[in-house]
């Protein structure tokens, strides 16, 4: 193994271990002091200042005319359905929950790349995608309606399965991209398209925030989800995409419920119950029997 190849790998697991932390940060400042949508607004637009104060450290580079349609949908799906949804399903749902349910991604990359680029699906990889599927409603139809700080569960888990969905199609159509251009003339562009269609859906929210009172309990947790959970991960994604074909990054996103459960037990910000076991479970097997054999996206 190359060391290319081998911090492709450090990069993608890096992004996995922050993730898993951010279901229990980010879950701790939402509603209290930031609404989802606010928060979407802070991440985006942060994390493109982020990075196009470093961008004079990458190579100068033109955006083909023609690659900007799909700029354009890594975007959209990468930083505004997916940032979106998921933050929304947070606040409705919980941490273990929601890295449970995230972990479908491999799942969502297979069904898509079925779709569009038309890569055959085995009788394992379509069990595989049922039984995955089936955890992910378990959660939905029998988890409890609500908790202390989940108004909503249900339908906080169904979000996070859109969320999956499109973080999916985002890894399948920026790949092509990684090999023209530079990491952070991709993030650089991306993130200013997302600040723009971000903008009205999430400005209402993010000038409620009454930023003179947060307690430096929030404002911790609200500069890690930007420099860490969208600044540090996108772009470690970006480089292991590189090396790496989108199916196998979204393997690494097995480490997410891991990390997600020991430090939401640990917080005490969530806990373990039969129908989150079983649905875990479930899906675990499902993107197991999904990923058994390696399967290379191209685009």
């Amino acid at each position: 193994m190359d060391n290319k190849r081998i911090l492709a790998i450090l990069a993608a697991i890096g992004a996995s271990a922050i993730y898993g932390l951010n279901h229990t940060i980010a879950k701790g400042v939402m509603p209290t002091y930031i609404e989802p949508f606010g928060f979407i607004f802070l991440r985006v637009f942060g994390a493109a200042v982020l990075f196009w104060g470093i961008s004079w450290l990458g190579p100068k580079e033109k955006i083909a005319t023609s690659d900007w349609p799909r700029i354009l949908g890594c975007a959209i799906f990468g930083m505004v359905i997916n940032m979106l949804f998921f933050f929304k399903g947070l606040s409705l749902s919980t941490p273990i929950n929601s890295s449970v349910i995230v972990t479908l991604s491999p799942v969502m990359v297979l069904i898509l790349a079925s779709i569009l680029i038309r890569e055959r699906i085995t009788l394992l990889k379509t069990l595989g995608i049922i039984v995955g599927l089936a955890g992910a409603l378990v959660l939905v139809l029998f988890s409890a309606a609500s908790t202390g700080n989940a108004p909503n569960i249900p339908m906080g888990n169904v979000l996070f399965i859109v969320n999956a969905f499109s973080y999916g199609l985002y890894l399948i159509l920026v790949k092509p991209l990684t090999k023209k251009y530079h990491a952070l003339t991709l993030m650089k562009w991306l993130f200013f398209i997302a600040v723009i269609i971000n903008f009205p859906i999430t400005i209402g929210e993010f000038t409620e925030v009454n930023w003179t009172s947060l307690p430096f309990d929030a404002i911790w947790k609200m500069a890690f989800v930007v420099a860490g959970t969208t600044f540090s991960t996108y772009l470690l994604n970006i480089y292991a995409l590189k090396q790496l074909s989108a199916s196998t990054i979204s393997v690494f996103i097995y480490m997410q419920p891991l990390i997600a459960i020991t430090y939401a037990i640990l917080t005490g910000a969530d806990e373990l119950n039969m129908v989150k076991v079983v649905a875990a479970i479930l899906v675990f097997v499902g993107v197991y029997m999904v990923t058994k054999k390696k399967t290379e996206i191209r685009a």
